[in-house]
């Protein structure tokens, strides 16, 4: 039987942060179900950095996690997994109401500028007339999310942490100072047991003896459209306001494209509904006048909430050694750096990165659910 410090139940981009920031000071295994680490949630997101995303106990993380991207540390990457974008939330006038809470909310400490409907048609060709009220985010930025979590995985093994895959976790049970595992690859003994397992997390406490706290999974469709006119380039994310959809240009001539559904799932690989494919083209015409020449691609991954939408990060105040790292949602991927270093601080007891002290993690404690 092999004995490590801490396991850490999924390698997706929670798992590979956080194991990334442990490796260095303790020995660290990771394991994962699939046969690749990122098969679910990470490999599928429409990554890109909005600091508005989330709510406003959400905007720390994520401001926090902005320059981690942009000038990485050393010794995770020598280049940036951050490029410009810019974001344009766009609505009808009955909008109004929504654009202005997201304005109270966000306009300062983000630095979101509203636009008229001439502005709208300047930046947004093709959008449809009834389409007069709108919000800039210019601070909104495309993420590397393969390139992120690729080198997280590889600061992990440089560090001395190890990823073992097609091994999921079976069971586990409190055993003298720690837990011992049983997986698809054998018995396990660790310290410290982190459950970072997205969509499965309750599935993997439950597995543990450990009482859920409510995670759900929530399955979002994307497509992938050839249009014409083509977007330049540089077209930012378009968001409607009311939350319906959301669509950004991906290579020449396509788009990236979502309805913006949240239907309830329960953990599964998740695959896309006709319906939804259908609901998102139609949202897309509706706000503009671009002919759709193909649907060329569609996928749906699983993005997971606790109840009150926030993350969960720390240890279960019901079983020792058993630290919650879940409940990222769709914002998993953008604050994953600053996310790591905080959870890792708690697992440690060291003295936080400057870059995230001042965030309070008692709005992430899972002992709020008890």
């Amino acid at each position: 039987m092999t004995s490590f410090d801490i396991v850490i139940v999924g390698a997706g981009m929670a798992g590979a942060s956080l194991g990334a920031e442990l490796a260095g000071s303790a020995s660290v295994l990771v394991l994962e179900m699939e046969e690749q680490p990122g098969y679910h949630a990470t490999g599928r997101s429409v990554a890109f950095w909005e600091e508005s995303y989330g709510g406003p106990v959400v905007q720390p993380l994520t401001t926090a996690s902005g320059p981690l991207m942009l000038k990485p540390d050393a010794d995770l990457s020598d280049r940036p997994f951050l490029g410009p974008r810019g974001a344009i939330h766009i609505g009808r006038a009955e909008s109004a109401p929504a654009r202005d809470a997201l304005l109270d909310t966000f306009g300062r400490s983000v630095g979101l500028k509203p636009l008229d409907a001439a502005a709208l048609r300047e930046r947004i060709k093709g959008l449809r007339h009834d389409w007069t009220i709108g919000i800039e985010e210019p601070s909104c930025a495309d993420i590397d999310a393969a390139g992120l979590h690729q080198a997280y995985l590889g600061k992990l093994r440089r560090s001395g942490g190890k990823i073992l895959t097609n091994a999921a976790l079976l069971s586990a049970q409190r055993s003298g100072d720690g837990w011992l595992l049983e997986t698809g690859d054998g018995a396990i003994h660790c310290g410290i047991l982190i459950n970072a397992a997205g969509a499965w997390a309750d599935v993997v406490a439950r597995s543990c003896g450990v009482a859920p706290v409510g995670i759900t999974p929530y399955r979002r469709t994307v497509v992938q459209l050839r249009v014409d006119p083509a977007p330049s380039a540089d077209l930012p994310v378009i968001m409607d306001l009311e939350g319906q959809f959301y669509f950004k240009p991906d290579g020449a001539g396509r788009i990236w494209l979502s309805p913006h559904d949240e239907a309830p799932s329960d953990p599964c690989d998740a695959a896309p509904e006709e319906l939804a494919v259908a609901e998102a083209i139609e949202r897309f015409q509706s706000a503009v006048d671009w002919r759709i020449a193909a649907v060329e691609r569609k996928w749906a991954g699983l993005r997971s909430f606790a109840p009150d939408r926030l993350p969960v990060y720390g240890f279960d105040p019901l079983a020792r050694g058993f630290f919650w790292f879940a409940g990222q949602g769709g914002f998993g991927i953008q604050t994953a750096p600053a996310a790591a270093k905080l959870a890792a601080a708690l697992i440690t007891g060291a003295a936080p990165d400057p870059a995230v002290a001042a965030i309070d993690t008692a709005l992430f404690d899972p002992g709020r659910f008890e």
